[in-house]
């Protein structure tokens, strides 16, 4: 198999965190992808250019990274990330969507940045953006997941969401959060996989 990535996608990361912890990273080959400038093959199984995407037997490819690890989740034998079914696999999947917005909120803001010159931005939008994530982070502060019971996917999601404010943001959300800086450093113990895909620092 084969991942259309970059190191500082968050989205990227989910999928190489869940191949990790299903035992499947050794069958996979991560090939650094610039969306802006890919090879022109990338568009004809990909229309919407999207990174991460998977090429499966040869020239099936499977894009958004939610599809994506659905699919290695299927195909590995041990350590399932999703949950079955039932009222807690809604849960699950409703953590993992929001986790998923607050990176987006996120790349919004650094795209409004880095893609507008400073007299096109709009600082409500980036206040509106910003706002996402304070209220997800507040959220997920008074009703923390436990982790006990095993990794999900809504797991692996929120650990992409706080691992992208501290590589994008500072870390600043750390100091009002002290119950999600408490379960990620749990999250990173239990997923040798969460390190191993640090973002780069530049």
């Amino acid at each position: 198999m084969i991942l259309h990535s970059s190191g500082p996608s968050p989205f990227g990361r989910k999928v190489k965190i869940a191949a990790y912890h299903l035992g499947l990273m050794d069958a996979i080959t991560v090939e650094q992808t610039d969306v802006n400038n890919p090879d022109p093959e990338f568009f004809d199984t990909n229309p919407l250019g999207k990174i991460p995407a998977l090429v499966v037997d040869g020239n099936q490819v499977l894009f958004d990274s939610r599809v994506i690890i659905e699919y290695l989740d299927s195909i590995a034998t041990s350590n399932r990330i999703f949950i079955p079914g039932g009222p807690a696999r809604f849960k699950d999947l409703t953590l993992s969507a929001l986790a998923d917005g607050m990176m987006d909120a996120g790349i919004l803001q650094i795209y409004e940045v880095r893609k507008r010159p400073p007299e096109e931005r709009s600082q409500g939008w980036l206040d509106f953006q910003a706002n996402k994530v304070a209220r997800s982070l507040n959220a997920l502060e008074a009703d923390t997941p436990p982790l006990k019971d095993g990794i999900t996917m809504g797991h692996i999601s929120l650990a992409c969401a706080l691992g992208y404010l501290d590589f994008r943001f500072n870390g600043d959300w750390r100091a009002d959060h002290p119950n999600l800086v408490s379960w990620l450093k749990d999250f990173a113990a239990r997923v040798p996989g969460f390190d191993k895909t640090q973002p780069p620092s530049a």
